[in-house]
């Protein structure tokens, strides 16, 4: 049960004989403040999509800020420590660049950059895997479903995160993979017309036609001479998602901080 009241901030101590789910400050009685902004369902609580003003501005704060008020003070360092870890990785994620230069000139090949790290082979995965999913689609879902999973993915992680396990954190985290996954997508969608980033199964774009994903996606569009501002905007995209990311879990942070500090 609650330590701290979520309404007046009135610690309890563990060791008083008062009702454990009544505020001793101000009365609030916990369950009530607690079914008043989330449906309880078994033993999880998820947001209450069919009470009035679920989209409200006072809900979706509750909603993306939400704080554990039993948060530890170890398990608060080690997500600071995450935190940082996270913050330092996507920066060089940001920094890098999707396009390819050879003795310092700038060609229109994807960059290799990207593909370095270990976490384009989990995304390639699910990029993969999603060409298999979205088969019984037809043809150009077969072709776009790799690129679709690999968003999807990630962002079924930061739902889970935020309306089942109500963990705002690992929230922002999923989002911060989302990002990650649009800036890895963007060298292949620069490559479309170049055709020269290795495919799965060797070759490249060039030596099997008919296999790079981007080029069949933006020809079956009529927008393969726009291929590069395609993977800008995927790039940039991707970019925003993670400032955000940045954002949201310096102040789900911040709430807990503030938190552990009230309960000392």
């Amino acid at each position: 049960m609650y330590l701290t009241c979520p309404k007046c901030g009135h610690v309890r101590d563990p060791a008083s004989k008062a009702a454990a789910g009544r505020c001793p400050s101000c009365g609030l009685i916990y369950h009530k403040w607690f079914k008043n902004r989330f449906q309880i369902v078994g033993d999880e609580s998820v947001p209450d999509a069919h009470s009035k003003g679920f989209l409200s501005r006072d809900r979706l704060k509750d909603m993306l800020l939400y704080v554990n008020p039993e948060t530890k003070a170890a398990s608060f360092y080690a997500r600071c420590l995450f935190y940082i870890f996270l913050l330092v990785w996507g920066w060089q994620f940001i920094m890098m660049d999707y396009y390819y230069y050879v003795n310092t000139q700038r060609i229109d090949i994807a960059g290799p950059d990207i593909y370095g790290s270990f976490l384009h082979n989990v995304n390639l995965l699910f990029h993969e895997a999603g060409h298999v999913l979205f088969r019984p689609f037809g043809r150009f879902m077969t072709v776009l479903g790799g690129s679709l999973l690999q968003i999807i993915m990630p962002l079924t992680v930061m739902l889970v995160f935020l309306l089942k396990e109500r963990n705002t954190f690992a929230a922002a985290f999923g989002l911060w993979w989302t990002g990650q996954n649009f800036m890895d997508l963007a060298p292949y969608i620069n490559d479309a017309r170049t055709g020269q980033i290795p495919l799965v199964g060797g070759g490249t774009g060039t030596d099997r036609p008919g296999m790079h994903d981007w080029f069949n996606i933006l020809s079956d569009l009529g927008m393969l001479n726009n291929d590069h501002t395609v993977a800008k905007m995927a790039n940039n995209f991707g970019v925003l998602l993670m400032l955000l990311s940045f954002v949201w879990g310096a102040l789900i942070l911040h709430r807990q901080y503030i938190q552990l500090k009230v309960e000392r």
